[in-house]
């Protein structure tokens, strides 16, 4: 289990293979908030469920699934 007390406000969210999915706009439950003023997010708000976490380190997000796999599973609602 991750502490998500470590994720922060305009964290990167990047994907098991690097690459960017979004930024953190703030924790929401058990679900991160992507800020949709992110060039990835298309102007909406995006959810990942915190299981997706693989590590907070280095001042990132990195996520336990790709980035394909984390814009597939992402929620906008």
């Amino acid at each position: 289990m991750v502490d998500t007390s470590s994720i922060k406000e305009h964290m990167p969210v990047v994907g098991s293979d690097g690459g960017h999915v979004g930024t953190i706009d703030h924790l929401d439950g058990q679900r991160i908030k992507l800020t949709k003023t992110d060039p990835e997010a298309g102007g909406h708000h995006h959810f990942i469920h915190i299981d997706s976490i693989a590590s907070v380190e280095g001042g990132q997000v990195r996520l336990n699934r790709t980035t394909a796999e984390a814009k597939d599973e992402w929620a906008t609602a």
